[in-house]
């Protein structure tokens, strides 16, 4: 599947509407439990998923490299799993807020097969951010 193609093709679905708000629903849910759990790691934390939130709706320019921002949270939330996972407290809400990730991860690993055609798809315009130059700021060169 053509990225640019599946783009155009699913911001006319509905379906795929109803995949994004869950995101972002998701994303803000995980944020209000993480905000009010208190202490500064959490309310990091909170700050970063209302970020990606914020990021996921912005219209205009950002819209280009939305990709990489679903790749971000992606990332973004198995650190969190994962840090749960090593060091977090066992209880009823934890739990909670780990489900909510987890369909989180799900979701926007569905999306980035639907909007940008898998991994070949990101691997694609991965290296069309390298034809562009933005890799090259750190001199590094293809």
């Amino acid at each position: 599947m053509d990225p640019a193609n599946a783009t155009t093709r699913t911001r006319t679905d509905p379906r795929i509407a109803i995949l994004h708000a869950g995101i972002v629903g998701l994303t803000l849910t995980t944020a209000a439990i993480h905000a009010s759990l208190g202490g500064l790691l959490f309310t990091l934390n909170a700050i970063g998923y209302a970020g990606f939130a914020v990021l996921m709706v912005l219209p205009g320019p950002i819209a280009a490299v939305r990709w990489l921002l679903r790749l971000g949270l992606l990332g973004f939330t198995a650190v969190t799993i994962g840090g749960w996972i090593l060091f977090g407290a066992r209880f009823g809400l934890a739990y909670v807020d780990k489900g909510v990730e987890v369909a989180l991860v799900l979701a926007l690993a569905i999306d980035l097969w639907l909007e940008d055609g898998g991994p070949a798809g990101v691997r694609r315009r991965s290296r069309s951010l390298v034809g562009a130059g933005v890799a090259r700021i750190g001199g590094w060169r293809r």
